[in-house]
């Protein structure tokens, strides 16, 4: 088969911007509306939920909540992609502050 004959997938459908924003707005909407009150709050191994720490909780559909074992009322939440971003920039010395 000639190079002008090969057969190519279709291009993925490209997001307007708009779409984009609204896209993201639902899905932060729909991760703060989750009823979180019977997740499971984990922690660095070796720490102790009476000392401070951060714990992080596996949210269905992929997201994550984030704590202060000190501070149940503010949490935090991230969907799957914010949250990977954020480990992949860990992970890459992205936080290191020295």
């Amino acid at each position: 088969m000639s190079e002008e004959h090969e057969a190519t997938a279709p291009a993925a459908p490209v997001e307007l911007d708009e779409e984009t924003k609204a896209r993201k707005e639902r899905e932060k909407n729909e991760l703060y509306s989750l009823d979180i009150s019977g997740v499971e709050w984990i922690g660095p191994p070796g720490t102790s939920p009476d000392e401070e720490r951060v714990e992080i909780a596996y949210l269905p559909g992929g997201g994550v909540a984030m704590r202060s074992s000190l501070d149940h009322d503010t949490v935090l939440r991230y969907t799957e992609a914010e949250w990977t971003a954020f480990v992949l920039g860990a992970r890459d010395g992205e936080f290191d502050l020295a």
